[in-house]
């Protein structure tokens, strides 16, 4: 193999190896502005953007033993990398779709495992990793919340009978 070849096909490696997953996308109308701006507010999920040669990607991905993607193959691939909140990039796509309708999920590899272009958009659907825990916090929280306010109704019911006693003591 050429060392160019050899050299573009560690390179995707070293992409594919910063992060658990990777989402394929079609970039075909995608203007350098455009690139530039996708990039932007990737940046800030500590996501990255790369285009890349199909045939290095190909190589690369069945050197590290992911899962076949052949199918996804097609066209002008761009991969995006990095960052541990997977769905957040995924809401950063879908979004960047939205305004710009330009750059299309193929498919992604979350894990060892493949997933379509509708699996990717019901990942952006998912709350942030912050959001579950704090739902998780409050769920936690929840049980000993009820617990203090059965220890307090016993002695509330008593002061409640009290006080019922003495307003009908003064209204006699």
């Amino acid at each position: 193999m050429r060392a160019e070849k050899q050299y573009l096909i560690s390179e995707v490696e070293t992409h594919l190896k910063k992060s658990e997953y990777v989402i394929l996308a079609n970039f075909t109308g995608v203007s350098v502005a455009d690139t530039a701006d996708l990039r932007k507010k990737l940046a800030v999920e500590k996501a990255e953007f790369h285009v890349v040669k199909n045939s290095s990607l190909r190589v690369a991905a069945k050197s590290l033993g992911l899962p076949e993607f052949e199918a996804s193959l097609t066209g002008p691939t761009a991969i995006v990398v990095g960052g541990k909140n997977s769905p957040g990039v995924a809401k950063v796509l879908k979004t960047f779709f939205k305004e710009k309708q330009k750059l299309q999920v193929k498919s992604a590899v979350l894990g060892k495992k493949l997933i379509s272009a509708q699996d990717v958009e019901a990942l952006a659907e998912m709350p942030s990793l912050d959001s579950l825990r704090a739902q998780l916090l409050g769920l936690l929280n929840q049980p000993a919340g009820m617990f203090v306010r059965v220890l307090n109704a016993a002695p509330s019911g008593l002061v409640n009978v009290l006080q019922a006693k003495v307003r009908a003591a003064e209204a006699k």
